[in-house]
């Protein structure tokens, strides 16, 4: 059963002659536990369907379903609460907060929402991402790499229906970049997590269970890869 479901989702700017298909007509569906890749050039809608997917903008037309729940017929108060429940985000820039460590970066998205913390789960994505000795680092004191793995973990925490990856390792060489790759990889399988990740890189996304390619606001093909990394 998909997780996640687009369904003829458009986003349009402008009017006329000067109206810009961000998104044009999109259908997608995502299952439980996949590791998906969207790949595109600059321009291509990406990012503008990463979007959509997390309720960050709202759709011209067309309908977003997360885990069964139409997130563009609840109101902006709603629809935030659901994103902090059910969406995780991780961001080229990390988007750490500066005066909190390692720790308290990790929970905040919990305390703000005012849930319980499951401190068995904690420890262990915790662990499994390497952070037990910076908890009480703060970012600034981080490498690049420790940083996303800090973001990876923030997202995690929540135990959301989705995670949201931009560009996740746009601000790091190569060599630290494959490892949050393989990092993400693991998170997916180890917890059964859904991951949509963006990427302009072809090479970055054979890391996925599945690639989507999206040109000029539509998807030009999609295909699961094979124990070699290649389409199917």
């Amino acid at each position: 059963m998909p997780i996640l479901k687009m369904e003829h989702l458009k986003k349009y700017y402008g009017n006329g002659e000067q109206m810009v298909k961000a998104l044009d007509d999109v259908s997608l569906e995502v299952e439980q536990g996949e590791f998906v890749a969207i790949v595109g050039t600059s321009g291509s809608g990406k990012s503008t369907l990463l979007h959509m997917l997390g309720g960050l903008d709202r759709a011209t037309e067309g309908k977003v379903y997360v885990d069964d729940h139409d997130i563009f017929a609840m109101n902006d108060d709603k629809l935030t609460i659901f994103r902090r429940r059910s969406v995780g985000f991780v961001f080229q820039h990390y988007n750490l907060v500066p005066i909190l460590n390692v720790l308290e970066n990790i929970v905040l998205p919990i305390e703000l929402d005012g849930g319980t913390l499951d401190k068995k789960y904690l420890d262990t994505i915790i662990q499994a991402l390497g952070l037990q000795g910076k908890l009480h680092s703060l970012p600034s004191n981080l490498s690049g790499g420790q940083q996303q793995r800090v973001a990876i973990a923030r997202a995690l925490a929540t135990k959301p229906s989705i995670i949201l990856a931009d560009e996740p390792t746009g601000n790091l060489d190569s060599r630290t970049s494959q490892e949050v790759l393989i990092l993400l990889k693991q998170m997916s399988e180890r917890f059964h997590q859904t991951i949509v990740m963006i990427t302009h890189n072809e090479e970055i996304a054979q890391t996925a269970d599945r690639i989507i390619r999206i040109e000029d606001g539509r998807i030009a093909s999609s295909g699961k890869l094979g124990a070699g990394g290649r389409s199917q």
